[in-house]
């Protein structure tokens, strides 16, 4: 019912989406970016309504307490449990090992400000994960959803990331900081500990 809701909004207000869904894929991390406006969140319920695939979202687990569990359960999100020894790649890895399919979006610039580089977890995630990269940009300019052939990564950090850099330098809109010097230098810049 939420879904149907939010994809009537999402088409009523003239969005669309380019690409093809990956219905065939059972686990995936989707990454969404670049993250400038609070409307990003509705606009990925609106096209996780569209796309019918129920990609969920993460949530620390502290959320999810007796009057607010139901809101965010409904909303697609799970809950993260973080402790002493399991850090978040290892606990959303665990997630999707307990799930026979699971998709999860996530945003690596962690911000909606601007950011020099991404943030790695989502890769890291991915790729202990065995499950492929989705990326969905949010093209304000075309008012679509963009996504992209999944890709399957090889472990090797700097190859696979120019595939998610390239894509991104496509959509139309405001660049951060990050997007901007790849297109300038064409070097991938990444945290040390994210």
């Amino acid at each position: 019912m939420l879904n149907s809701f939010a994809a009537f909004i999402f088409r009523i207000a003239g969005w669309k989406i380019i690409g093809r869904p990956p219905h065939e894929i059972k686990k995936a991390v989707w990454v969404g970016a670049p993250h400038h406006s609070n409307w990003d969140f509705m606009l990925c319920l609106g096209a996780r309504g569209a796309i019918k695939i129920n990609i969920g979202f993460l949530a620390k687990s502290q959320l999810f307490k007796w009057y607010s569990g139901w809101l965010f359960r409904a909303l697609g999100c799970y809950p993260v449990y973080r402790n002493k020894s399991t850090n978040m790649v290892d606990a959303v890895v665990n997630l999707f090992n307990e799930n026979q399919s699971l998709h999860i979006a996530i945003t690596p610039e962690g911000t909606r400000k601007d950011v020099e580089r991404l943030k790695t977890g989502f890769y890291h995630i991915a790729l202990k994960a065995r499950v492929p990269l989705i990326l969905i940009g949010f093209d304000y300019p075309r008012k679509a959803l963009v996504i992209s052939e999944p890709i399957f990564l090889t472990g090797n950090l700097e190859t696979d990331l120019k595939k998610v850099y390239d894509f991104y330098s496509n959509i139309q809109g405001k660049h951060k900081t990050w997007l901007r010097e790849y297109a300038r230098t064409g070097l991938i810049i990444t945290h040390q500990k994210d």
